[in-house]
């Protein structure tokens, strides 16, 4: 084979392989999920489970109380997905958060009353942008994690 031939065959091995690659995909934006209807309904979820939970506290219904912030759960999880959760729905699994903290802490359960302490004050450390609101949130949660420090034995 001579020059010309083997930029010939060059040429041709290049334009096999450039012919075989995968075609070139449009980058389609993600939805945003935070705008879909299932989840403004499952915030509204949320919040009746809250006012659930806190009646069922408040009438002495403890294991009532917290088997119904349990259901919650799953929902919370598949909210806080969201790139950017919407306030409404990081106010309410805090709400939850908070309350089943504070009904561990209570029964002795200080490692993971702390747990969802910290969950919170991370959850509002990190939120933008920072209001009165959140900065409220954060202290709560920071009592709470002080509280369950003082409350293990050492």
């Amino acid at each position: 084979m001579n020059a010309d031939n083997n930029k010939l065959f060059l040429c041709f091995v290049c334009l096999v392989f450039c012919a075989c690659s995968p075609a070139p995909t449009a980058e389609v934006p993600s939805p945003n999920i935070t705008e879909q209807a299932w989840y403004a309904e499952s915030v509204t979820q949320l919040v009746t489970i809250h006012r659930d939970a806190e009646a069922l506290l408040k009438s002495g219904k403890r294991d009532l109380a917290g088997a119904r912030i349990t259901e919650g759960q799953a929902i919370m999880t598949r909210v806080l997905t969201a790139p950017q959760p919407t306030l409404a729905a990081m106010e309410v699994c805090s709400d939850l958060d908070q309350l089943y903290a504070t009904m561990l802490l209570s029964n002795h359960h200080y490692g993971w009353a702390r747990l969802l302490f910290q969950k919170n004050q991370a959850r509002w450390s990190s939120w933008k942008p920072q209001t009165a609101e959140s900065e409220r949130r954060k202290k709560q949660a920071e009592a709470g994690i002080a509280e369950c420090d003082r409350a293990i034995p050492q």
